[in-house]
This record gives C-alpha cells, structure tokens and sequence, in this order.
C-alpha cells in the first residue's frame, strides 16, 4: 500500500463526517422542500450531530497532540466560541443558545480531527471539492426534473426564474455555486486536479452561479476570480506587493461593514457604490430595513448582546424578533449581515474577538503564501469571499450554513499547513549534508585522473 493511498485513508472517515455536515446544512431533512428549512430540530437531526460529535470526540482523542497545536493556532476562535457559550447565562432564549453551541462543538471537534490528521497541505480542498461538485451536479438535475421546488415559484421580480436546486433559497445555491467555482477554479490553475475534471467542475457550478440570479454571489466570484488570478499568475517581480494588496482589500471590506453598523456618522454614503455595482438599489432589497431593526436591538444590549442564536428563534410573539414581521410584513430569520449578526447576539466584545480571527487568518494565510504561493491564494480567497458575502447575508459564526463548516475547516488546516511547512523544515536542518564531489575541469581532467598502471608513475 503506497502512502498516497495511506494518507487518503486515514482522512477517509473524517472526509465523510465533513461531507455529512455540509449535506445535512444544504438539503432539507426527508427532502421535504414544501418546508424550506434545513435546520429542523426533530429526531434525526439531533442524532445526527450528536453522533457527529462523538465521533469528532473520538478522534481528537486519537490525535490529541496534533489537536491541541492546531487549537491553540486558533485562539481568537477559541475565544468568539467561549462567550458564545458563557452567553448561555444572559441568553434571551439559553435552549436554542445551547443547540446552537452543541452544533459548534460537533464542527470543530470534527474539523480539529482533519486538520490534525493531515498529511499533506492539499488535503482540505482535495476533500471538499467531490461534496461541493456533487451538490451542485444534484440541483442542476433538481432544478430541471422537479422546478416546483427547484425553482422559485414567488412573484417578486428579483425571484422569477431562479433557480434554488438543492438548496431552500437562490442565495444559498449562489453561495454554493461561488464556493464550487473558486475550488474548481484553483485547482485548474495551480494543476492539482488532472483535466477535465476541473473544466467540469468549472462549467457545473458557473450554470448554478448564473442560473440562480444571486448579484451578491455573482460579484463575490467576480472579484474573487480576479484575486486568486493576481495571487498565483502575477509575475514574480509583483508578488512582494501582493500583501499590501491583500491588505487593502480586507480594510475596505472592513469600512463597509463599519458602514452598515453605523459606527461612523454619515458612512451610510459609501453603500450607494457597492449598490451600483450589484445591481440592487440603496435599499438592498429590502435588508437596510431589517439592518435598521437589529442595529436598534443591538444598542440595548452593546457589550454582550442578547445570547448566541437568541434573536432569531422564529416567528413567535415572545421573541423580540417577531417584530421584523410586523414592520416589514415578512419574517427574515437573519439580519442577512454577518457583522450585524455577531454584534447584535455577542456585542462588542464577540465583534473585537471577530475582528481577530479575521486578522489572524489573515496573517497566517500570508505567511503560508509566501511559502506556498498555491495554497496561500486558496486561503486568502476564502477569507476575501467570506467578508464580501457576509455584507449581505449571514455567515460569521452561523451554524445554519455551509459556509461556517468550510470556513472553519479551512482555519484549522490553515494552522495546520503552517506546522507541516515548520516541521519538513526542521527536518531539512537536521539532515546532514553531504559534500558532492566537484567534477574536474575539461582542461585538467588528463592531469587530475589517477595514474592507472606502474608505467604510467614511471613515466611521470
């Protein structure tokens, strides 16, 4: 058995438990699409996690080393999870704040796992690449074999024709889709995966991308397309500069969420571009509406805000958020802004401990570009897509879509990369170097070769 095949192996298990994480998070429990939930909390859901738990339980304790490294690369994580936790104690709703934390622990048990037993740098995108591919193959077929569910049926213009798939919303496929063509996109580029296989992978998800109307995931691709391409085919004589791009890019996404917080006075004018480029109007369809609604919330509760998952708990008129149904005739089940989320349930302090993560990756991320100028770019793309989307939609911390499984996933193997680079090095320095033999000069070859018989050292 070769070691190719021994690493794949051994990943196999916990390739699986992802693949399970990320299905039960897209498709909705018995295919019941009548619903358009996924996260339902009957039976089988619950058992589900829970045996996701005890599995990625059970295989941090067969890395445990491996595990506590990788756990302490993530510290900022660490913390934003801990006083999602302690936030069970001032939570407006401490049950849902607890089914919530309990799906975290199951992801990051399972996550912490793979990372630790990775072998090879490459693994994390070779192991979600087959998931996300399938996914999307699935809702093109669902899409044209069953359109009453596949497809939008509302009125409203902006929904006429999308395409969902497999998904409960075109949003949700949109995010997909922009996942699926960054993998694809980067496999093809940096010569990881053998043709065709990335052209059609490619080709799969840009038909779900297009197909699904989603302006946030079209513009999200967009630019994120162009940065991997300037991260991994700008010339060599450009690519000490690529940080500081990098870098501005991360601080104009980060003005533009301080903007829909409303932290600076009269910010609200740097929306109007951002709208112009999306096709949307200033209202966003609709969501200053609802970032209107939290961002009041919020400011009741500043530091510690309301509890993880405690705002959002339905449609019920015990819950403080049944008022986004009343003002706005409709029930959003999320602020549809990642940054406005984690303020409006962890408060300022959940806000400073996001504001680190996003650093930290980001400072890895660039460290293992220099590196490894592929796998640097995948990461750094990732992290870039993730601020973009989350200007418009949910994602920071959210245990009710994919993007928090990859997105953590890709934390942890980030950390993980980093130590599999330190480590070859290390065991590059203690390898004892050898001298090589310097081969004579043309013109001293005759003169250098040894004498070959008793004649010849007579004859010198």
């Amino acid at each position: 058995m070769n070691a190719r095949y021994q690493v794949k192996e051994k990943l196999l298990p916990l390739t699986l438990a992802v693949s399970a994480m990320i299905v039960s998070l897209v498709v909705p429990e018995g295919f019941n699409y009548a619903e358009g939930l996924v996260t339902s909390s009957s039976g089988f859901n619950r058992t589900l996690w829970l045996l996701l738990l005890g599995f990625g339980l059970y295989a941090l304790g067969r890395h445990l080393k491996e595990c506590k490294k990788v756990f302490l690369g993530n510290r900022y994580l660490v913390a934003l999870t801990a006083l999602a936790l302690l936030s069970y104690f001032w939570s407006t709703e401490p049950s849902v704040t607890m089914r919530r934390i309990m799906r975290i622990l199951a992801v990051f048990s399972v996550c912490i796992s793979f990372a630790a037993a990775m072998k090879t740098t490459r693994s994390f995108q070779s192991s979600i690449r087959p998931v996300l591919t399938l996914l999307l193959g699935g809702s093109i077929i669902f899409a044209l074999t069953a359109p009453q569910f596949g497809v939008e049926q509302l009125p409203m213009a902006e929904l006429v024709g999308a395409w969902k798939g497999l998904t409960t919303q075109k949003n949700a496929l949109g995010a997909l889709a922009t996942l699926g063509t960054l993998f694809w996109l980067h496999a093809w580029i940096s010569k990881q995966s053998r043709q065709p296989w990335p052209m059609i992978g490619t080709i799969i998800s840009l038909i779900c991308l297009i197909k699904s109307r989603s302006s946030t995931s079209i513009m999200a691709t967009l630019f994120s397309s162009v940065l991997m391409l300037m991260l991994m085919r700008s010339p060599g004589s450009l690519k000490r500069y690529m940080p500081y791009l990098v870098g501005i890019f991360v601080t104009v996404i980060l003005i533009y969420s301080l903007a829909v917080l409303k932290v600076i006075p009269g910010s609200d004018v740097l929306l109007s571009p951002i709208a112009a480029i999306t096709g949307k109007d200033l209202t966003f369809s609709g969501r200053t509406a609802i970032w209107d609604i939290v961002s009041a919330h919020s400011r009741l509760h500043p530091f510690l805000g309301t509890g993880y998952g405690g705002y959002w708990v339905g449609p019920d008129p015990a819950s403080a958020s049944f008022e986004t149904l009343v003002k706005l005739e409709f029930y959003p089940s999320e602020a549809h802004n990642g940054y406005l989320d984690i303020m409006n349930d962890l408060g300022w302090i959940g806000e400073l401990f996001l504001l680190g993560y996003v650093i930290t990756y980001l400072r890895q991320a660039l460290k293992l570009y220099r590196l490894d100028r592929g796998q640097g770019a995948i990461y750094l793309v990732i992290l870039f897509h993730q601020m973009i989307g989350n200007l418009s939609e949910s994602m920071w911390f959210n245990v009710l879509v994919v993007e928090f499984v990859i997105v953590t996933l890709a934390s942890f193997c980030l950390t993980r990369a980093l130590q599999l680079h330190e480590e070859q090095a290390r065991r590059t320095a203690h390898q004892p170097v050898t001298a090589t033999p310097v081969p004579a000069s043309p013109q001293h070859r005759h003169t250098a070769a040894p004498p070959r018989s008793v004649w010849d050292k007579l004859r010198r």
